[in-house]
């Protein structure tokens, strides 16, 4: 929110003390109170001759493209012109301008040659279009006093003449500041709630501009019927007739809305802007010369419409909060007023309109149709429910004042909005949760400043205690920690000492994060970097990897409120996530990509056990954990590896070497090594995996993940390069060993020996060597599979295996015999499970 500092300034009765507050003592007051000041805007700076002027004559320049004037400005009488003062201003000036927002007669804002604008900006007289330009009429953005650069600056007539000086007119010696509010301040967005946290900053009396003397109403000022009481708590109406249709906004509210951001539109609707900015109560004016009968505040109907100011028709939702006529719905309440009532330049009999609307249901309304705005962002933050009379007596003055309006007897107020309800303290609470002693006095204090009325008493446990009722417009005080919290942070949370509690002796890491450390290490340093894809995935992820309907993995839990609206589903397989980052990386340049990530899955129950309530006065007991642990859904860690493009790539050495589904399995008994656990490797056919290059992960006979090249499909549906590969294992699935493994280096030599194997095409070579492995025994140290070969040497339908075999023994050189007869046993063994022969 932007605000300029004489504004709150005003609102506050200043001691001597504080006389000559400065923009940046008032920020650091607001960071004092916990509030967050974003920036400082000096206005201006200008120098030299910014002067008023009166348009006196606009020559069109119809010869360019695009439309250019030349303007004649009076700049006061020519009689009072000195001309023996060199420095004394011209009677007039012509200058070229290419804005066409004004017209003759209209006082404008000129900056004269010799001026400095903001910007290091100087005016000087120039020939240009064909005419010498003596100066430069100004619009807003030029002196820095907003960002409307639509057009020119039109002053207000009647407040000023040609010749006064603009600088102090325009205020660019006053400075903005720019505050970021958070949703729970919402009394802050206004100049009465910001005085207010002013006030308390600097102990100074705060001047309310609600605390206005509000008449009784004695009769109605247009019947009104509220149906939905949950939408709408209050609903107030004032009527004001004999409105000067044409009489301009003063040039203070038009300098304070110009100076907040807002632009000025009409006189009306310049005094419901202004009084939504002091007071905080966002406001609506109907023409009511438009409205047919009474008004009744509902929910849309299915398959209404409603011309809104913009002049789009917008179709309403059933959750849309409405005001209505008799010939349905007039406004969007909260967010946007209809076309059909508008306040137009020939309106002179307003009704003006404050309620207090339903936050929740505003700010879906505003996020359907998409139409953020000013009032909305109040009503979507709660609005003080008192508000509503005095800020529609306060904009009936105004009307009346500059309007020449008259104010008719009576007002409608329907609704009945629930007061916050009362809370009892403990009287030295703030202390004990900032861990100091505070002087006597000071809560109570600090509550009566922003707001509460406070009564004291005696606790149960007999120590003085406090019943404080927070104010109308303090919504978020609902217990003791929020009363608490205003009391310290009042005080300034730098006088609350700062110590550290001491550091018990840590236990180390657990094992399973001293396995999950040692997954990690392993695959970085097998060539894999490491990623944090996004934890989220959208429904139609699961067509693109080619899942069932029936796959478990389309069983997920929605996000309440995801930050991505495409993307509200917990992810049950690391797989999409990774895919995704995968697909970023391949769309920025990078061919050969190799990354992993180890993250937890989110697995929802079969059944839905509801939420137990668990208090916040002290620890939960172990039933309440146990039974809180037992409302979470399953959320196992599981490890995944994406490996796209060339595994070793090429270069001076040779041809580099395309990522395989081997690469893959390699990666996953990487990780069982790391893990400690033996990992065997079985054909297995699923999606989104391709069914021929798709293996099962298995260790002790039980299933913990899967490995192998995608399917053709799925990387063309995800965008993906040709032959990605993929695996992923549930760590949490594979049993913890206490493992701390010590090299064993036998001072024996090795006895090396290959073997050839011919087998059909079905036996899956991790299967062939598990049993070249059994049928070796003990000093068989190792085997490592380097030649596949197929074609008419070996037969239709068989291939042939070559393994490296690796013998030695650990207490003696083994002879060649010992090896050779190891060899042939676990051959044999080879040849009886899947008929195996050696290759001629």
């Amino acid at each position: 929110m932007r605000i300029p500092v004489s504004w709150l300034i005003q609102q506050l009765e200043l001691t001597e003390e504080h006389r000559d507050l400065t923009a940046e003592q008032i920020a650091d007051a607001f960071v004092r109170v916990g509030m967050e000041v974003e920036e400082i805007s000096t206005l201006g700076p200008v120098t030299g001759p910014l002067v008023v002027g009166r348009v006196a004559e606009i020559e069109e320049l119809t010869e360019f493209k695009k439309p250019i004037r030349f303007v004649t400005v009076e700049l006061g009488d020519p009689e009072d012109v000195d001309s023996d003062d060199p420095d004394a201003l011209p009677a007039s000036t012509q200058v070229i301008c290419g804005a066409t927002n004004f017209v003759e007669g209209d006082l404008v804002v000129v900056a004269l040659p010799g001026a400095v604008l903001p910007g290091d900006f100087k005016i000087t007289a120039r020939e240009t279009y064909g005419r010498v330009s003596k100066g430069m009429i100004c619009s807003a953005r030029e002196l820095n006093l907003g960002d409307d650069h639509a057009g020119i600056m039109v002053l207000p007539t009647g407040e000023t003449a040609p010749g006064d000086d603009a600088i102090d007119l325009l205020g660019l010696t006053d400075k903005v500041i720019e505050l970021a509010l958070t949703p729970d301040r919402g009394y802050c967005f206004s100049v009465r709630g910001l005085a207010r946290e002013l006030a308390c900053a600097f102990d100074l009396r705060m001047i309310d501009p609600a605390a206005i003397e509000v008449p009784e109403a004695d009769s109605e000022s247009v019947p009104v019927t509220i149906e939905d009481s949950d939408g709408c708590a209050r609903f107030v109406v004032r009527r004001v007739t004999g409105v000067d249709p044409t009489a301009p906004t003063p040039w203070w509210i038009h300098r304070r809305l110009m100076l907040a951001g807002i632009r000025s539109i009409s006189l009306a609707v310049d005094i419901t802007n202004y009084v939504m900015l002091e007071m905080g109560q966002p406001m609506h004016a109907f023409d009511t010369t438009k409205l047919k009968g009474g008004l009744s505040i509902r929910r849309a109907k299915a398959g209404e419409k409603l011309v809104t100011l913009d002049d789009v028709t917008r179709t309403l939702d059933p959750d849309d909060i409405v005001v209505c006529d008799q010939t349905g719905p007039i406004s969007l309440a909260g967010v946007m007023g209809g076309a059909s009532t508008e306040v137009s330049a020939e309106s002179t009999d307003i009704l003006l309109e404050a309620a207090i609307w339903d936050p929740a249901s505003i700010a879906r309304a505003v996020r359907r149709h998409k139409l953020p705005s000013e009032a909305s962002k109040r009503f979507e933050r709660v609005v003080d429910p008192a508000l509503p009379p005095a800020a529609l007596e306060r904009a009936a003055r105004l009307l009346r004042e500059h309007g020449e309006g008259s104010i008719q007897p009576g007002r409608t107020d329907v609704g009945n909005p629930t007061a916050p309800a009362a809370l009892t303290m403990a009287m030295d609470l703030p202390d004990r949760v900032a861990g100091i002693r505070y002087d006597r006095g000071v809560t109570v204090s600090r509550l009566q400043q922003i707001g509460c009325l406070v009564d004291f008493g005696t606790g149960e446990d007999g120590k003085p205690s406090v019943t404080v009722h927070p104010p109308t417009w303090r919504a978020d005080l609902t217990q003791p920690a929020d009363l608490v919290e205003e009391v310290l942070r009042l005080q300034g949370y730098d006088t609350i000492p700062s110590v550290l509690p001491p550091a018990p002796a840590g236990q180390g890491l657990s094992p399973k994060q001293r396995r999950q450390r040692a997954v990690s290490r392993s695959l970085a340093e097998a060539g894999y970097v490491e990623v944090l894809p996004f934890p989220f995935v959208a429904k139609t992820v699961w067509d693109q990897l080619g899942l069932a309907e029936d796959d478990i993995r389309r069983r997920t839990l929605s996000v309440s409120n995801p930050l991505e609206a495409d993307r509200a589903e917990l992810a049950s397989t690391l797989l999409p996530g990774m895919l995704d980052v995968l697909s970023r990386n391949v769309s920025r340049g990078a061919k050969d990509v190799a990354i992993f990530h180890i993250g937890q899955v989110v697995l929802p129950r079969t059944e839905r056990v509801p939420m137990p309530e668990v208090g916040v006065e002290g620890r939960p007991s172990d039933e309440d954990l146990l039974q809180l642990n037992g409302t979470l859904p399953v959320q196992p860690a599981h490890v995944a590896v994406v490996l796209a493009g060339h595994r070793q790539r090429a270069g001076w050495w040779g041809k580099g070497e395309q990522a395989s589904w081997a690469d893959a399995v390699e990666a996953a008994k990487t990780v069982a090594r790391a893990a400690g656990v033996e990992l065997t490797v079985h054909k297995a056919d699923l999606a989104p995996w391709h069914p021929g290059r798709c293996a099962q992960l298995r260790v002790g006979g039980f299933p913990v993940g899967h490995a192998g090249e995608l399917h053709p499909k799925v990387t063309e549906a995800m965008g993906l390069p040709a032959r990605t590969c993929a695996m992923e294992i549930d760590l949490d699935a594979l049993p913890l060993t206490e493992r701390r493994p010590v090299p064993r280096v036998s001072p024996y030599p090795p006895v090396l020996l290959d073997v050839a194997l011919v087998v059909d095409d079905e036996v899956p070579a991790e299967e062939l060597s598990d049993a070249l492995r059994a049928g070796g025994g003990e000093l068989l140290e190792d085997l490592s599979l380097f030649d596949v070969y197929t074609g008419e040497q070996v037969g239709e339908g068989k291939r042939s295996l070559a393994y490296s075999l690796r013998f030695r023994a650990a207490d003696r050189t083994l002879k060649v015999d010992e090896a050779t007869a190891a060899r042939d046993a676990a051959v044999a063994t080879a040849a009886e499970r899947f008929g195996a022969a050696l290759r001629a």
